[in-house]
């Protein structure tokens, strides 16, 4: 396989794989063309790549559609999997509508800004003072029912199938579960629900490359978002899996003699 990566640190331990900048991809379009795949471009070279040079990307663009922001996501998610799914309230930040959620929704709830990770841009929302500060962060209002855990998971979807997890741990000044935010990684039995979970909502949508957040409720899974671009700190031997996963999956869909899909 011919392979082109414009992503060079999450490439490193490929092997027989080609670096570009980005800033430098119209330098390098004879390459490109050549290439049986192309690995983690930006998402401003999507529509160059896909529609352009009709190239095979890596994560496929429904993982780049879908994982752009927390709305994009949530609706997506509220139509594969409604009952797994924290109920989530998404619509313009207006008095009207800031008023008509603060009634609603019964304290404390989530609120979060659209485009942010790593638990950034996350707000436990418990009175009016915490509600307007909170409004006054985005012009998008997106409140999400508070569920009672203490503790997620991350389970990373490579390909077409989980390649592994771990639980994290609520961070000593409570409410953030994310490692950058202070949470603690434990390796332990993953729940085959969560696992179920992941697997029917990743390979519905065509999502090949995906850190997937799942709360536990009881024996009831609740898929709160993926992030397309994760991180593996902690964790031995996780990306490892991550680098066999990703050659795996490349080499059996290069195999594959139909016509690729390029959408997803």
């Amino acid at each position: 396989m011919k392979i082109v990566s414009f992503d060079a640190l999450r490439t490193l331990h490929l092997p027989n794989v080609h670096y570009i900048k980005p800033e430098n991809m119209y330098a390098h379009l004879d390459d490109i063309r050549a290439a049986d795949w192309v690995l983690f471009p930006e998402y401003w070279q999507l529509n160059a790549l896909v529609h352009g040079l009709k190239k095979r990307i890596f994560p496929s663009l429904a993982s780049y559609m879908i994982g752009h922001d927390k709305v994009e996501m949530t609706r997506t998610f509220m139509t594969v999997a409604p009952a797994n799914h924290p109920y989530t309230e998404i619509t313009a930040n207006t008095p009207y509508e800031s008023e008509r959620i603060w009634d609603m929704m019964p304290t404390p709830f989530v609120a979060k800004i659209p485009r942010s990770s790593m638990g950034n841009g996350v707000f436990l929302i418990d009175n009016p003072v915490q509600w307007r500060e909170y409004l006054e962060t985005s012009n998008m209002i997106y409140a999400q029912e508070y569920l009672p855990i203490d503790r997620d998971l991350r389970i990373v979807w490579v390909g077409n199938k989980v390649v592994g997890g771990y639980w994290r741990l609520q961070a000593e000044k409570g409410f953030y579960n994310n490692i950058s935010q202070g949470g603690q990684v434990e390796v332990a039995l993953i729940p085959k629900e969560a696992l179920d979970l992941v697997e029917f909502v990743a390979s519905s949508l065509g999502i090949d490359h995906g850190g997937f957040d799942v709360a536990m409720v009881g024996s009831m899974p609740y898929l709160i978002e993926f992030n397309r671009i994760f991180g593996n700190q902690g964790v031995k031997d996780l990306q490892k899996s991550v680098d066999i996963g990703i050659m795996d999956y490349l080499e059996s869909q290069t195999l594959i003699e139909t016509p690729i899909d390029l959408l997803g």
